[in-house]
């Protein structure tokens, strides 16, 4: 009765090495996740890169609107320069 028993555990511990994925994996997972931690830590601890740093553009959100400063750019016409 106790072969039984002890059959029946040898398949458990099988099954379950079967299921569980590679020791490598599971420590690049665990280095992973480390490095991950130990990064957002330290931009928490250092704060805003340019706290004083604001859009150009009038538009919400800091976006361009699409249209850009071309400056003296924006007034031509015609694509060959247009001043002749």
């Amino acid at each position: 009765m106790d072969e039984s028993r002890q059959a029946s555990f040898l398949g458990v511990g099988a099954v379950l090495r079967k299921v569980a994925p590679p020791p490598a994996l599971c420590g690049f997972l665990l280095l992973l996740a480390l490095i991950f931690t130990a990064s957002y830590a330290t931009g928490v601890a250092s704060g805003p890169v340019a706290p004083g740093m604001h859009g150009t553009s009038d538009t919400p959100g800091g976006g361009t609107g699409g249209s850009g400063d071309m400056g003296e750019m924006g007034d031509m016409d015609m694509p060959g320069g247009g001043n002749g």
